[in-house]
């Protein structure tokens, strides 16, 4: 009998958004999906899309940073089957001038990345336990490797997911479960970024953003990996991005 896999992607908003390119790239391959985020109403019609394919998805709205929400987030996935993936999507970027950045503000960027991360492994790594096997995926970015200026809270929070990443990856590794860091060293082509600057696709030119397609191929890639040979971290850019 076939066992009935799903998968979790916490950080979904826009249909167009790498949240939700990820639970399609899942779907495709028969994986159940739920997909959980904080904008209820871009998360409905995100899953009401994906459920148009005539895949099984789920949805749940609440924050990963809180303890009781990773919870549900969880068990709901882990209703849809045998839970092999769970991807940190989640949180956001703003340009942070340090003279003028408050406590509240440098911890919200914490919360978002970090801490969600800690919650998201926190409740899924029992469930990978138990059956031996999945992968855990965290969402990087140019941040996680160095420190731009104007952006000291996302570069310390990204930091701090990727410094979980490699601690979890040699924790768990020897129990099955594939822990992966996924460096989005770029812009990437969809409505969070173009809404705040239009101009950037025409600037850059063909490829010059990263395709949500593209990178959710890539989280695909990862999961799929013969556990002789792991990655930890891959680190996506557009071919004319410099580095």
């Amino acid at each position: 009998m076939t066992i009935k896999k799903s998968a979790l992607i916490v950080g979904v908003g826009d249909y167009d958004g790498l949240g939700a390119a990820i639970a399609r790239r899942f779907t495709s391959e028969g994986i159940a999906v739920c997909v959980a985020g904080r904008n209820a109403s871009k998360l409905e019609t995100t899953a009401a899309r994906l459920s148009e394919t005539g895949a099984t998805v789920a949805s749940v709205v609440g924050d990963i940073s809180v303890a009781a929400d990773a919870a549900r987030f969880v068990e709901t996935a882990a209703s849809l089957g045998q839970l092999t993936f769970a991807a940190q999507n989640a949180g956001s970027n703003r340009p942070s001038p340090f003279l003028s950045l408050d406590e509240a503000e440098f911890e919200a960027h914490w919360r978002e990345h970090t801490l969600g991360g800690f919650q998201l492994a926190k409740h899924v790594l029992p469930e990978f336990l138990e059956h031996g096997s999945g992968t855990l995926a965290f969402t990087g970015a140019s941040g996680s490797l160095r420190g731009k200026a104007k952006f000291a809270p996302f570069a310390v929070a990204k930091a701090g997911l990727r410094a979980l990443a490699q601690s979890l990856a040699r924790e768990f590794g020897p129990s099955g479960i594939h822990v992966a860091h996924i460096v989005i060293d770029g812009g990437i082509d969809g409505q969070r970024l173009l809404s705040r600057a239009p101009h950037l696709r025409a600037e850059r030119g063909a490829d010059g953003l990263l395709n949500v397609d593209a990178i959710a191929e890539a989280f695909w890639f990862t999961h799929s990996q013969h556990r002789s040979a792991w990655t930890l971290e891959l680190d996506l850019r557009p071919w004319a991005e410099n580095f």
